[in-house]
């Protein structure tokens, strides 16, 4: 079990920014006083360009690869099953290879960073290359977990050629050493498989997080170590915000934490337009990638939030069934009274109507979240180009 952290009260005061609000980080932003921003990036910011996170229960990577038969969805990604059977990971790196997909509006925003001198550094767990797609410099860049980027031989580690490599993943075929018979070891991308260490750069750079003058934390479940301890790496009264569908790790309890919850991208537009660069995101993104891409990302970002919804409903009407029927038992019970008084109801009784009142507010709360207006992608106006 990790450690447990506690949300900050509405009423502790901030310390760097005005409030905690996305638009108290656009002031700190535009102020100058964020001249060295961090970022810390997930499977959550590549959704909406068609990859799926790996944890996610029904539509998840992990619960994809099911269908291949593993002795569980993990060992796709362990070293000695790689060796033993290496077809299943590419099967799996066909269907994620670069170039099948394009960057999200997240992805974009963060070359905005770059591009205006912002950007301190990006660390992302994702191995899909869409930052590089975005045009983010790959300088500044640290895959924590490896990418497809480059390839080698498990066994030699001699380099294996990038357009040789493609030909192999377009037919999910295994490729080994380039050397023949000499080695004929199994070639792999450079993905940090379980057990494997991560990339130096990744220890090199990762004090840097300390130097931040703000740090964004986009659609990661900060569950893998030690990755997910970067953001605890930043000064108390640096400001951190967390665009995410969930609270994860500490992000939350420091007085200057902001947490956008929802669609990533959804949070990323409304920072966006705080800040007065919308209109140039939207005309950057669709420079990238065109707008029939771009229309396919909308309105998968809409049919998420449909999804998130139909999930919330679902689990409303469940409690208050649930609820209901348990009132009803008690009513049909034998009364019970107290001290003997007929005016007087059982603790039983206040205790039911108790929880039936605090289920009810928490499942009001997730529904504000979701409800949020906010949250939905609008139809931008089309740039000029």
């Amino acid at each position: 079990m990790g450690q447990e952290y506690s949300v900050v009260s509405d009423d502790t005061p901030t310390e760097t920014l005005r409030e905690r609000s996305l638009s108290a980080v656009a002031e700190y932003i535009k102020s100058g006083k964020a001249r060295r921003i961090v970022v810390l990036t997930g499977a959550g910011l590549s959704t909406a360009a068609g990859i799926p996170d790996f944890r996610s229960p029904e539509t998840g990577l992990y619960a994809n690869l099911a269908k291949l038969n593993l002795p569980r969805p993990e060992s796709v990604f362990e070293l000695d099953f790689f060796r033993q059977n290496p077809k299943p990971f590419y099967v799996l790196a066909k269907d994620l290879y670069p170039g099948n997909f394009q960057p999200t509006i997240s992805h974009v925003f963060i070359r905005l960073l770059a591009d205006k001198g912002l950007l301190h550094q990006l660390f992302t767990q994702n191995i899909d290359c869409l930052e590089r797609a975005a045009g983010i410099p790959g300088e500044v860049i640290v895959e924590a977990h490896g990418s497809f980027a480059d390839q080698r031989c498990i066994e030699c580690k001699t380099r294996f050629p990038a357009d040789l490599i493609r030909d192999y993943v377009s037919r999910a075929e295994v490729p080994r050493c380039i050397r023949g018979e000499e080695c004929n070891g199994l070639v792999k991308p450079d993905i940090v498989f379980f057990g494997e260490a991560l990339p130096s750069s990744f220890f090199d750079r990762k004090d840097l997080v300390s130097t931040a003058d703000l740090v964004l934390v986009m659609g990661t479940s900060l569950q893998v170590h030690p990755f997910a301890s970067l953001p605890n790496l930043a000064p108390e009264t640096v400001p951190r915000v967390l665009f995410n569908m969930e609270r994860v790790g500490s992000l939350g309890s420091q007085a200057d934490d902001v947490l956008e919850l929802g669609d990533c991208d959804a949070g990323i537009r409304k920072l966006a337009d705080e800040l007065g660069w919308r209109d140039d995101l939207e005309a950057k993104w669709r420079e990238i990638i065109g707008d029939k891409e771009a229309s396919r990302q909308m309105s998968g970002a809409k049919k998420r939030v449909e999804t998130l919804l139909d999930e919330v409903d679902r689990l409303a009407e469940e409690v208050d069934e649930a609820l209901h029927l348990q009132d009803r038992e008690e009513s049909e019970a034998a009364p019970r009274l107290t001290n003997g008084n007929p005016g007087e109801t059982s603790d039983k009784t206040e205790e039911g109507e108790r929880k039936y009142e605090q289920k009810e507010e928490e499942t009001q709360s997730k529904a504000e979240v979701a409800l949020d207006p906010d949250a939905l992608p609008t139809s931008p106006k089309k740039p000029s180009l």
